[in-house]
């Protein structure tokens, strides 16, 4: 495993009230140089509030930020050329073209000179936008919009990206190109925070940062907070999964179910016996229930079900050397 590089992103304590209502409650972070970050949550979990903090966007009510070795927000104008930031909603000119976008983008981020007319070219070839270059933004597909959003935003080569779910409402496959930019950067040295609802971005990401209600509930490498659920999922395989699902939300040591196409996918309780053993017990319910047809057999755990145990109240950091 490749030793983490040194830290750029720091919070200690960081916290932003709402009147009394904490939207961030004390987050502790370490993000190191060329590492993807996830943060993932629910809707109001204080994703967004974080990053908009980390930005200078937001005063913190408490807690201290430092990226780059610069202390947010008192340092937040010596960051500005060193930070690009991409939001969820397309937030460019619509009724300038691609390149006058990137032009203009480029002139806001002090990229002076002939570096900048060659940074506008070295951008529009690597993004596969030169085709575009004379349309005007409006007339843009999102995912080509959202290709463009990223270039403007790494116009001047910044060491830190930011990224607010920045592919909602984009399809597959420009998902898909757009994380392959993000791997390109990383590699290169840059580091990324996003965040993300969708779970097959999520774990895509170096490690992840879980949020609820404000606070911290999970951080770790996206597989080894599944892994931190192993012998707690049990698959059921079935011809009648929806009545295999209700006859099951009364059986022992089943905290959640969820249905993936014939198989009924039950998170355990923590309470519960190892999976082998709920896996017995839950074969006799079923028989007893008329599901006799019904292989019932231990399975691994997935992000979403750390999503799950997450909102179930559970705590599933895998990194106690590091700060909460």
């Amino acid at each position: 495993m490749t030793a983490p590089g040194p830290v750029v992103v720091e919070t200690r304590g960081l916290t932003r009230l709402f009147g009394s209502k904490a939207a961030v409650d004390g987050v502790d972070l370490d993000v190191h140089r060329g590492e993807i970050f996830g943060f993932l949550g629910p809707n109001g979990s204080g994703k967004s509030t974080l990053l908009r903090m980390l930005l200078g966007l937001l005063l913190p009510s408490a807690g201290t930020a430092r990226l780059l070795g610069l202390e947010v927000p008192r340092d937040v104008e010596r960051l500005r050329a060193a930070v690009g930031y991409m939001t969820q909603r397309f937030s460019l000119y619509e009724d300038l073209t691609v390149f006058e976008n990137l032009d203009f983008a480029a002139q806001i981020f002090g990229v002076a000179g002939p570096r900048r007319r060659r940074r506008v070219e070295a951008v529009l070839a690597e993004s596969n936008l030169e085709p575009y270059r004379l349309l005007r933004a409006a007339m843009l597909s999102g995912g080509w919009k959202q290709r463009l959003a990223l270039a403007a935003s790494t116009i001047h080569e910044p060491e830190l990206l930011v990224l607010d779910e920045p592919t909602a409402g984009v399809d597959p496959q420009s998902r898909r190109d757009f994380w392959a930019k993000l791997f390109a950067l990383a590699a290169s040295g840059t580091t990324v925070l996003v965040s993300t609802h969708y779970m097959d971005e999520a774990v895509r990401c170096h490690r992840i940062c879980m949020l609820r209600d404000g606070q911290r509930a999970a951080l770790g490498p996206p597989r080894e907070l599944a892994r931190a659920l192993e012998g707690r999922v049990i698959d059921v395989h079935c011809e009648r999964v929806s009545e295999v699902i209700d006859a099951l939300r009364s059986a022992p040591h089943v905290a959640s179910l969820t249905q993936l196409g014939a198989t009924a996918h039950a998170l355990l309780a923590r309470s519960a016996p190892s999976a082998a053993d709920v896996a017995r017990t839950l074969r006799g319910f079923l028989d007893s229930h008329g599901h006799r047809e019904a292989v019932v057999e231990p399975s691994r755990a997935n992000l979403e079900d750390v999503f799950v145990a997450l909102l179930l109240g559970e705590r599933l950091d895998v990194e106690p050397g590091r700060p909460r």
